[in-house]
């Protein structure tokens, strides 16, 4: 509309110079109305004051003209399409688009006046919007999505490589628990009994990750079991650190099986230090495992639950992997670096990542040179086995390196 306004223009014949009093005088009041109108407006046939056709001006009458309100003005980098309508509800922090209102007579005198209570009122229903919307648009926990199988299951691949992966365990991990027979038989019933709890009794052949919470404890294991009537075999174990309570935004790492799927999609660590010279994602390349929003045990104040983004992830080589085997995270799963590359390598509970990179979609976390195990699994278990005391096979961090907790530990993840 405006572009083809721009190109229009009127054309008069040469008798349409001689007009009486009358017609001037109807020119006149076309000039003083087409000033107040846009000139968009005056290029069409319906919206101008007057018409010029075959050399004969009629004029139309003309009502009062309001002043021009300005227009609120937009955030700073914001801007809208032309033609384009506010959405239905606006995204956080995006600048929300007010329709236009119907102009009211003011008089010459209060129009700056009414200009700054419009943009006042604009600006103040812009912002009202925006936080009704973040209100509305809480996170929730993704539902869990149906398990795809593991080439394992899907071949019926006898299940010997799984239980090798006992001897890559001790050769890729530097951080190791030996765990004695009789702990890793009692843990095998431990992760059953969780496993029937959230429906998931029958699962085999394929990897689990299971982590005890427990403040004498602090130990995660990986087991396989080739069918549901087998008892689990412990793969390896190594020290964790999960949540610690007592401080503000610390929670107790939460209870249950957690799906690890690409919905909650993971990414890996910057490796870039905070204002205290600590990398809370451990080294750069490192991968932070997602597995979305849970409700967490508040460990301050009255307690009681909220929403926190459960992750398992390493930490700073340095300065807080020596921590492992204590309380000490807000949270999360911190687990040694060797053992992030371990499963991040091999796959371990990477199957429906596996299975949506097959069917073509982008899992752009995954190497391209990565030996996903063919018994890769699904979930990651979290237990509380309340031991009165520490066990000898998961010593905590010695006197020495609690003594000398960095500065700024509590700040990370």
């Amino acid at each position: 509309m405006q572009q083809a306004g721009k190109n229009r223009t009127n054309k008069t014949p040469s008798g349409a110079g001689f007009f009486s009093g009358a017609a001037a005088g109807a020119l006149l009041s076309i000039a003083l109305t087409a000033h107040a109108q846009p000139a968009a407006s005056g290029a069409t046939s319906g919206a101008s004051a007057g018409t010029v056709a075959q050399g004969r001006v009629t004029a139309l009458p003309v009502g009062p003209v309001a002043p021009a309100v300005p227009a609120p003005p937009m955030p700073l980098g914001a801007s809208i399409p032309q033609g384009a309508s506010a959405p239905e509800r606006a995204l956080p922090a995006m600048p929300v688009p007010m329709p236009a209102q119907p102009m009211q007579p003011a008089p010459a005198s209060s129009a700056s006046a009414a200009s700054e209570a419009s943009a006042a009122s604009a600006a103040s229903a812009a912002s009202a919007a925006s936080a009704a919307s973040e209100a509305q648009a809480p996170e929730v926990p993704l539902a869990p999505e149906p398990p795809e199988p593991n080439l394992a299951q899907r071949t019926g691949m006898p299940p010997g490589g799984a239980f090798a992966m006992r001897q890559t365990f001790a050769k890729e991990v530097d951080r190791r628990l030996n765990v004695p027979a009789a702990d890793q038989q009692a843990y095998g019933r431990v992760l059953q009994r969780a496993l029937d709890k959230e429906g998931h009794g029958d699962l085999a052949d394929e990897f689990v990750v299971l982590v005890d919470r427990s403040q004498n404890v602090q130990a995660l294991f990986v087991y396989f079991r080739a069918k549901p009537d087998d008892a689990w075999s412990m793969i390896g174990a190594s020290p964790v650190s999960t949540g610690r309570p007592g401080t503000y935004d610390h929670f107790l790492t939460p209870l249950g099986v957690f799906q690890h799927v690409p919905g909650n999609m993971d990414f890996r660590a910057e490796g870039t230090f905070n204002e205290f010279k600590i990398r809370g994602y451990g080294a750069r390349d490192m991968r932070i495992y997602d597995f979305g929003w849970a409700d967490g045990e508040r460990g301050w104040g009255k307690g009681g639950k909220s929403p926190m983004r459960f992750q398992m992830h390493a930490t700073d080589p340095e300065k807080l992997e020596p921590l492992l085997g204590m309380w000490h995270s807000k949270g999360c799963v911190r687990i040694p670096s060797t053992l992030n590359v371990f499963f991040d390598h091999h796959g371990v509970i990477d199957a429906q990542y596996e299975a949506r990179a097959s069917e073509g979609q982008s899992m752009w976390v995954l190497k391209a040179t990565r030996k996903t195990t063919p018994w890769a699994g699904h979930y990651l278990v979290v237990v509380d086995t309340g031991r009165k005391t520490r066990p000898a096979w998961s010593p905590g961090p010695g006197k020495a390196v609690r003594e000398h907790i960095p500065a700024g530990a509590d700040t990370v993840d």
